[in-house]
């Protein structure tokens, strides 16, 4: 008889997502991404521990991992810092020998000895353990692992933002495909219609015969987003609208008018529309749907000192960011952001005037730690980060700085 577990990815394990948006759930010879620092860290933990001081207030003695866990929440519920999350992993690296894995329903115990504390997946001396006796019947059991997998964050809080906002190079949308028309001649087209595009003069849009069809996605607008401090523009956020299949290429159709003379017309490709965020319309563009691109995460304080200013807001609806909600910063790949890393939210300290002074004179207020944004989508430039916790509302001009 043959038993598969309901496996949960633990402490190391990461968000692991396609460049689609689809969630991928990690298996056994997942090689999630553990740096050698990261291990460094683990392996020193393992043999000494943690200490009590570095303990969050209310760290339980005892927890059962539960459907819903979250890595960041679990390692928040024990540390103090949950982006030190090689602490915690180091903290059972003797029990558990691949840290990437913990099954549903397994307690975590919480060991105290010497002023230092250890995470077991064993009961610690005296303590009682479960007797419950589980009888199996020789049939098939099947379960998806999407509900129990542990990730790091709630995967439908960024899930959309990997592949709908998009940042291009200037021009490279007035460059792109364009939708010209439409059947009936409709001006607004959601899912289900079809419409016609056309791409620049000297790259025309084509079907490949025998190839998979040729998924597109709609934008709109392309807006600049500015260094605040530098001015430079480092890219521009694009409008997603939706997505469609390419149904026929562009060709030419060759006819005779009214003189006899042959005459060739140019016929834009087909295109229908599989999903709209919003309806579309004439003079949209189109780009190829990039390649699925395995994405993991991992929270981790930078390696090298940062100082990042928050520039916008993703989608511009709301004056302030509030809590899992997306904002862009004014920092990418060329300044050594990447994935997962967790950076503290700073509140600009008010101006005010000292008012206990005669001569009424004017102070600044310090700056003060409203948060935790953590970065999960990085171009050459500018980097897109959740906001995991707040004080206060989030605003552009914020700045970042490494985690203390």
């Amino acid at each position: 008889m043959m038993v598969k577990s309901k496996v949960a990815s633990f402490a190391g394990a990461a968000l692991a997502v396609l460049g689609s948006g689809w969630l991928v759930q990690p298996c056994l010879a997942q090689p999630y991404p553990v740096t050698a620092q990261q291990k460094a860290i683990a392996n020193e933990v393992a043999q000494a521990g943690v200490p009590l001081s570095e303990l969050a207030a209310n760290a339980p003695d005892t927890y059962t991992v539960r459907r819903g866990d979250t890595l960041w929440a679990i390692s928040g519920m024990y540390l103090k810092k949950p982006w030190r999350w090689p602490e915690l992993w180091g903290m059972n690296l003797n029990e558990i020998r691949n840290p990437h894995l913990i099954y549903p329903g397994q307690k975590l115990y919480l060991e105290k000895i010497d002023g230092r504390a250890r995470l077991r997946t064993t009961a610690p001396d005296g303590a009682q353990m479960p007797t419950e006796t589980v009888r199996l019947s020789p049939r098939v059991r099947s379960e998806p692992l999407g509900e129990e997998s542990l990730t790091t964050l709630k995967s439908h809080l960024i899930e959309p933002f990997l592949t709908q906002p998009v940042i291009v190079e200037e021009n490279q949308l007035q460059l792109a495909p364009r939708i010209v028309a439409a059947q009936e001649g409709r001006v607004l087209l959601s899912r289900g219609d079809r419409a016609y595009i056309r791409g620049p003069a000297d790259v025309p849009v084509k079907d490949e015969p025998g190839q998979k069809q040729q998924m597109l996605r709609i934008f709109r607008n392309a807006t600049p987003l500015k260094d605040p401090v530098t001015g430079e523009v480092l890219g521009y956020e694009a409008q997603y609208v939706g997505k469609a299949v390419l149904v026929r290429g562009e060709s030419t159709e060759t006819s005779t008018n009214k003189e006899g003379n042959p005459v060739t017309e140019l016929v834009p490709a087909t295109i229908d529309l599989v999903t709209s965020r919003e309806e579309a319309r004439t003079g949209d563009r189109l780009l190829p749907e990039p390649p699925r691109e395995f994405q993991s995460y991992t929270p981790h304080a930078p390696a090298g000192k940062v100082d990042a200013l928050i520039i916008s807001i993703y989608g511009n609806a709301v004056a302030n960011a509030g809590q899992n909600q997306v904002v862009a910063i004014n920092r990418g790949r060329r300044d050594g952001i990447d994935n997962g890393q967790v950076l503290a939210i700073l509140k600009h300290g008010q101006r005010v005037i000292d008012k206990t002074d005669e001569a009424r004179t004017p102070i600044k207020l310090p700056d003060e730690r409203n948060g935790l944004l953590m970065v999960f989508r990085t171009f050459e430039k500018l980097s897109y980060g959740l906001v995991l916790e707040i004080t206060d509302g989030v605003k552009v001009g914020d700045r970042l700085i490494n985690p203390r």
